[in-house]
């Protein structure tokens, strides 16, 4: 199987540090930061990249399945929002909410939303974060016209 890799640099202390996030491709290198993980400050964070990560898995998880019921997609969306909120155990994803949009023809919505909850369901990703106490889709279905 694929083994992936990314790294973190980390100088300083936890308010007043800053540290690297890179993805071992080297196609991502950004600065994160107390004030970006915790008070909308600039640069990325741990949680944005999950987040990144989970709407991709998603998207092509929707595109195998939908490929596998006889559909092809023309264009699948998906926005990821992770909420990280403050438990007894500290800063918590508390939520993540996926909303998709999808351009497909000949799908009834009920079997859309059947196969669009199915990836969900299957995503590696959504099953990694199975800790997460809620996870919401908001599954949209546009129709392709012919001839596009």
């Amino acid at each position: 199987m694929t083994i992936c890799e990314a790294s973190a640099k980390w100088q300083g202390t936890l308010k007043e540090g800053a540290g690297r996030l890179r993805l071992g491709s080297g196609v991502f290198e950004g600065a994160y930061s107390f004030p970006s993980r915790f008070e909308n400050g600039p640069g990325t964070n741990p949680e944005e990249l999950i987040a990144a990560a989970h709407a991709g898995c998603f998207s092509m998880a929707l595109s195998a399945i939908l490929g596998g019921a006889g559909h092809v997609a023309r264009n699948i969306h998906t926005i990821a929002k992770m909420h990280l909120g403050a438990t007894a155990a500290g800063p918590t994803i508390t939520r993540i909410e996926l909303e998709t949009e999808v351009e497909a023809a000949g799908l009834a919505a009920d079997e859309f939303e059947r196969l669009a909850q199915s990836a969900k369901a299957g995503c590696l990703v959504s099953r990694a974060l199975a800790g997460v106490s809620q996870i919401t889709l908001k599954a949209t279905l546009v129709e392709a016209t012919k001839g596009q």
